[in-house]
């Protein structure tokens, strides 16, 4: 029997190897994070260039959204925060379908209007005429009332999200740009540089600004956002004449008719899944300096995540509102009540979705009474036209 050979391995000297020039893991992180991509576009999509930095997953992202299309035809994804959309005048709920209204009823508390915060402080103040009762932890309901201005559905504001992206990839070429000074090296600039470019064209597809505002403009509407029963919040939005209707976004993209347009969209999004696998093998290929690569990675992922996660204005996503009132008691009850007066049918169509179960006969009698009221107000306007 032949003598066994055995191979001598230096852990330790593969290890060490490793860590000072790794290869083969960015290709690895590439196809890592698709879903942090898609909100970070999601985010900031509208203008013609949508600058969303070139991190890991957006191979994964480019081939997730090129079977979405393909199966479902859309390319937003759907809201991660719950939602409810109410009809001001009816009664109506619907459950959210679009990401913005998530992301504007998720964020409420961060662009709410300070006189809405002095209305809660003043609200949570010790209970007891001398102060000295136990402050409550929360008020049962407060609604804020909004007007809506005029609507720029496909051209979002500029804030701050928006540039940071633009400087994230002046940062990555920078840090790309070091190797090719040191020893000539360009490959890490030539992936860097392609990255750059493909991430930002596949974030300004129009598509995404098709599915963002897919509805209907100058509405007169009002509609409702909440989170629904046991919510301290609910947001009213006066149409005017010049907002976007709330109710047709909250339908989601899913309603819009599929076009000729979309069928480029994919066709355009197959290119650019070839283009992406092509720049994942290139980037398999780099073998020295790997660390550069890494930062540039980790930078852009920095920049996906944030821009994924921040809160943003209405505004931003292009649906301004300017403050009008706040209306808020400790009962929430109480609180329907000075809305219905206030704002006829509004506070009503509140009504079933704070309180489902069966009135008590005052409180009964009192909505009926309103109800009369918002009548004869709108045969009062009816005899005016």
């Amino acid at each position: 029997m032949p003598p066994l050979y055995r191979r001598y391995v230096n852990s330790r000297q593969e290890i060490l190897t490793q860590l000072t020039n790794p290869s083969d893991i960015f290709s690895v992180l590439l196809i890592l994070g698709g879903d942090v991509v898609c909100r970070a576009i999601a985010q900031l999509a509208g203008r013609h260039i949508t600058p969303v930095a070139f991190s890991f997953g957006w191979v994964a992202y480019a081939i997730t959204a090129l079977l979405t299309a393909i199966g479902e035809n859309r390319l937003m994804p759907p809201p991660d925060s719950p939602c409810q959309v109410i009809n001001g005048q009816s009664g109506y709920v619907r459950q959210n379908q679009s990401f913005i209204l998530g992301r504007i009823m998720r964020d409420f508390e961060v662009w709410m209007d300070d006189r809405v915060k002095q209305h809660l402080g003043r609200m949570l103040q010790p209970n007891g005429s001398d102060g000295a009762g136990s402050k409550p932890h929360r008020i049962g309901l407060c609604v804020s009332i909004y007007r809506a201005e005029e609507a720029n559905p496909g051209s979002p504001g500029y804030d701050w999200l928006y540039f940071i992206g633009f400087g994230t990839a002046l940062l990555q070429l920078a840090i790309a740009a070091i190797p090719c000074g040191r020893n000539d090296s360009w490959d890490i600039l030539l992936v860097t540089a392609a990255g750059i470019v493909l991430s930002f064209a596949t974030g300004s597809l129009r598509q995404w600004s098709t599915e963002k505002w897919a509805c209907r403009r100058s509405c007169k509407k009002t509609a409702i956002l909440t989170k629904g029963n046991g919510s301290q919040h609910a947001i009213v939005i006066l149409g005017d004449g010049k907002g976007l209707d709330i109710e047709d976004l909250a339908s989601g993209p899913n309603t819009i008719e599929v076009s000729t347009f979309f069928s480029l969209t994919k066709m355009a999004l197959l290119a650019l899944c070839f283009l992406w696998v092509l720049l994942l093998i290139i980037a398999a290929g780099v073998k020295e300096n790997s660390w550069f690569l890494f930062a540039v990675g980790g930078v852009g992922m920095l920049e996906n995540i944030f821009v994924a996660g921040s809160p943003r204005s209405p505004a931003a996503f292009g649906m301004p509102l300017v403050f009008e009132d706040v209306i808020g008691e400790p009962k929430a009850m109480d609180t329907l009540f000075a809305v219905e007066q206030a704002y006829p049918r509004v506070g009503r169509s509140l009504l079933a979705t704070f309180f489902p179960g069966k009135l008590r006969l005052k409180e009964q009698e009192r909505w009926d009474e309103l109800e009369c009221l918002a009548d004869s107000l709108d045969e009062s306007r009816k005899s005016k036209r």
